[in-house]
């Protein structure tokens, strides 16, 4: 579970949610699959308006402008991001994602291996709304600032607790990562993370960097699934 900050700046996260507020919503069991309807009680942008999409593709546009985000989930495929929002009494229970996702507008398919939620505003604009996600050290509660974002395995159990004051935006997304094993991901992001706070020093010696390089570059090449 990463935190990356400010995916998106103050200003433009006004945008977004001055955009979103014109746009369509609808019942976003709508678009729940599975088990995970009788669960879902919030909204969801209409996703085939004009608005929609275009907001869409810019939080697109910025992933991969994102060198913490890129490093920890080693995109391959994304799904295009989802906005909701949880008004008073609206939650998401316990539920895991959908392993395999048809991308929009498309007769592709996605593995999801990383979840992405983004907030749209801030934490003391509503009350409750937490994203709760279960880990093995037990439940680890999310509620960021707006225009940060939290990364997590696509696989674990999360839920949205219920809103009791204000509303919750946020956008949600999906990636396919090159090295679908978690532990291995998580390795390759430390072992990134090290090579970029060493070049940041400027105190290292280049042949010890090209050296460093050249096992992550391996590693992801010997283990990514294209």
């Amino acid at each position: 579970m990463i935190v990356i900050d400010q995916i998106l700046s103050k200003s433009e996260v006004e945008t977004f949610t001055h955009r979103l507020a014109q746009c369509p919503w609808q019942d976003g069991k709508q678009t729940a699959m599975g088990m995970a309807g009788s669960v879902k009680n919030n909204q969801q942008a209409d996703a085939s308006h004009a608005d929609t999409q275009a907001l869409a593709n810019q939080l697109l546009g910025r992933i991969g402008e994102t060198p913490r985000l890129v490093s920890a989930a080693l995109p391959h495929k994304i799904f295009p991001p989802v906005f909701n929002q949880y008004g008073v009494s609206e939650e998401y229970g316990y539920h895991v994602d959908a392993a395999i996702m048809r991308l929009p507008r498309s007769n592709e398919v996605l593995r999801s291996d990383v979840s992405m939620t983004v907030f749209l505003n801030e934490p003391d604009e509503y009350q409750g709304g937490e994203l709760v996600i279960a880990t093995e050290f037990g439940e680890q509660k999310v509620k960021l600032g707006a225009g940060q974002a939290v990364v997590y395995p696509s696989s674990s159990l999360h839920k949205v607790t219920a809103v009791t004051e204000g509303k919750r935006i946020a956008a949600i997304t999906w990636m396919q990562s090159m090295v679908p094993d978690v532990s291995l991901r998580q390795t390759l992001f430390q072992l990134d993370t090290s090579i970029q706070n060493l070049i940041a020093k400027q105190q290292t010696d280049r042949e010890e960097l090209d050296r460093l390089h050249n096992v992550y570059h391996n590693l992801i090449r010997q283990f990514s699934q294209l």
